[in-house]
């Protein structure tokens, strides 16, 4: 399996939509690594985990095809995953009547989002994700577990299964203990797991700073579900977090975690 991180950046991206601050400074003049979309994925080449405001921009970027999606997977429903009216673009007039479209996969309010963005309804085949319930699509199988985030919604990080399992853990917060639970017996073969707050840890519970993303990091070790070995990589990176990519480098890199960038490629 391999896995395209096509976004690594929280809401606002780095360099901020608006804001200013050393690290968007520092990617405005520097570019490279330090550039993020927003956070998103695509497995396989045909599985694309969220579908934000950037998808286009990344589409263009790394020579995607949106055609070869068969499956758009949503962890939640905050803007920077998930803007509905682009999927009007996957439909005719856009592209000849009877072009396939890919499954959309969601929790409850995905779902619904989507109705109401298209109330004349959207000829586009959905299923609804669940915390804890496995989900059969052709080859794979998708488990959402419950994430810390957005809690007036059944908030996802998902594991995908294959020939491998990947963990695939953006905007997350500390994981409460009915999913630490349910991971009891997991093992994975590549973790992503977000670290938006860096080396400024804020009130807001429902993100991880660096030194916590360490600590969920250990835990799974310890539980055996992250084998020595496996690639374990960061996302989900903000401005506010007060780390540029060579930082979260030095940071992470002595604990056997690879900081996140656009573009980077994990093949297992």
């Amino acid at each position: 399996m391999k896995i395209l991180l096509t976004g690594t950046g929280a809401a606002d991206g780095i360099p901020s939509f608006y804001g200013t601050s050393r690290v968007s400074d520092y990617a405005r003049e520097h570019g490279g690594k330090d550039v993020r979309m927003r956070s998103a994925a695509v497995i396989d080449d045909i599985l694309r985990l969220d579908f934000g405001a950037d998808t286009y921009a990344q589409c263009q970027k790394f020579n995607l095809k949106v055609s070869d999606w068969k499956y758009i997977a949503f962890t939640h429903s905050h803007d920077d995953h998930f803007v509905p009216r682009e999927l009007q673009y996957l439909l005719h007039p856009f592209v000849p009547e009877g072009t396939p479209t890919p499954l959309i996969l969601g929790n409850q309010a995905i779902l619904d989002g989507i109705a109401q963005a298209f109330p004349e309804g959207l000829p586009i085949e959905t299923q609804l994700l669940k915390s804890f319930e496995t989900t059969q699509v052709d080859e794979y199988k998708i488990t959402p577990i419950r994430a810390y985030h957005k809690l007036d919604e059944d908030s996802l990080n998902l594991i995908i299964q294959r020939d491998k399992t990947i963990l695939y853990g953006t905007d997350t917060g500390i994981w409460q203990e009915e999913t630490w639970e349910f991971l009891k017996g997991w093992k994975f073969d590549a973790i992503v797991l977000e670290a938006t707050d860096g080396f400024n840890p804020t009130e807001y519970w429902g993100h991880l700073s660096a030194h916590e993303a360490l600590s969920v990091v250990q835990r799974l070790r310890d539980m055996g579900c992250a084998p020595e070995g496996i690639p374990i990589t960061t996302t989900q990176h903000s401005h506010t977090g007060l780390a540029t990519h060579e930082e979260l480098v030095s940071f992470f890199a002595p604990h056997g975690i690879d900081p996140g960038f656009d573009g980077k490629l994990i093949q297992i």
